[in-house]
């Protein structure tokens, strides 16, 4: 006689094939996010979304699970935390010779590593349900920020932590540092509850946020992000944040960094998420002297290659600007003028920035010179000369 499969065993033994799996927490939700979908669709009247265009192709789709994949029931979603050890935030973001690059972004691609453990997930749980007298065969598909769906929402929903007003998921235990990925079922499993919202009045991520991109609590208007100048915008930078942006090359990662929540942020195990040494604190110059082959050697199985060679030398010489006055930045940005019209229109900007810093620094040292003078002349006089 064949056994009867019960869902409760099966989460209990989900949740722990998951931590196995190398995540750090799993939980399950239904797929109804119609309360996000107002937010969603108010977000894209504002054209919040810049020129993201699939954002709004695919409209209530990602609030809609069940029409993304027909037939599930229930959401699957897990966390993975990524923060390396020696992740030199303040030595790179305080040494505007170096390029900063998101943290996340500094190991390899994380897109393949979490869809792998998730089918490995997958696998398990239907090789269990195989076991059993179940009237339905496991239909699922995993999902690692690669389709039109609103993962932030499912995983504040499984319980995995909640909303904060920078829109990240925000975990008591583990702070915001992980990625997050879904696997979607056509089991009727048990659901977890969400978890109480703890970020009260505290607006740290709204104030630090060098573009202001956080508009209201919970809101970001992608157009002013520094995440999205640097990897979504294909076109040239507004000059308006280019001078806000520092030596932010790759993302950004100011909202995380003041936010409170992070200080119990936990360090991944995954050696994956190992910082590359080219990446890793890197001298500006060096990687602006990459050529597209080199970019392409360094940058493979990395989420950064997804930008290309022009993107990449675009928000390099951004940076470049924004550093202190150097004579070989100069003749670097001057030596790839020529690429394409974009490009020569950011460097031009960088070498103006440049050269108007050195004038500004040739200022402050002929003051220097004449408070000297004067302090030299006037040291023998009485003192009511």
């Amino acid at each position: 006689m064949a056994k009867l499969l019960d869902l409760n065993t099966l989460v209990q033994n989900i949740k722990q094939w998951g931590i196995e799996a190398g995540f750090q927490q799993v939980g399950i939700c239904d797929t109804d996010l119609s309360l996000e979908e107002p937010k969603l669709q108010a977000w894209l009247d504002k054209q919040y979304h810049g020129d993201m265009e699939w954002m709004k192709r695919h409209g209530m789709m990602r609030a809609r699970p069940h029409e993304l994949h027909p037939g599930t029931l229930r959401v699957i979603s897990v966390r993975m935390n990524y923060l390396p050890a020696k992740a030199a935030f303040a030595s790179t973001l305080n040494n505007p010779d170096l390029g900063y690059v998101s943290r996340y972004a500094l190991g390899r691609d994380y897109h393949k590593l979490l869809k792998k453990r998730l089918k490995i997930l997958a696998d398990k749980i239907l090789a269990y349900c195989l076991e059993f007298d179940y009237p339905d065969a496991l239909n699922f598909r995993p999902f690692v920020d690669s389709a039109p769906i609103l993962e932030r929402p499912l995983a504040v929903k499984a319980g995995l932590g909640w909303t904060g007003k920078h829109s990240l998921v925000l975990n008591q235990e583990a702070g915001s540092w992980f990625f997050l990925g879904e696997l979607l079922v056509n089991l009727p499993l048990p659901v977890d509850q969400p978890v109480e919202e703890q970020c009260g009045r505290c607006v740290a991520c709204m104030t630090t946020c060098p573009t202001g991109a956080i508009v209201e609590p919970y809101t970001i208007d992608a157009r002013r992000c520094i995440s999205y100048l640097t990897i979504e915008l294909d076109t040239a930078i507004p000059e308006e944040f280019r001078s806000l942006m520092g030596n932010r090359i790759y993302g950004c990662d100011d909202c995380q960094l003041i936010c409170p929540w992070n200080r119990f942020s936990q360090l991944t195990d995954e050696e994956d998420f190992s910082p590359r040494q080219a990446l890793h604190t890197p001298e500006l110059l060096d990687l602006f002297s990459w050529n597209e082959e080199k970019f392409l050697r360094v940058t493979e199985g990395s989420a950064i290659r997804r930008i290309g060679y022009i993107k990449w030398l675009r928000n390099i010489s951004v940076a470049l600007g924004n550093a202190a006055y150097q004579d070989r930045i100069v003749l670097a940005l001057q030596e790839k003028l020529g690429i394409n019209e974009m490009l020569d229109e950011h460097f031009h900007w960088a070498i103006l920035q440049q050269l108007n810093r050195r004038e500004e620094n040739q200022v402050t040292i002929q003051t220097s010179q004449q408070k000297r003078l004067v302090r030299v002349i006037t040291k023998g006089l009485p003192r009511d000369a």
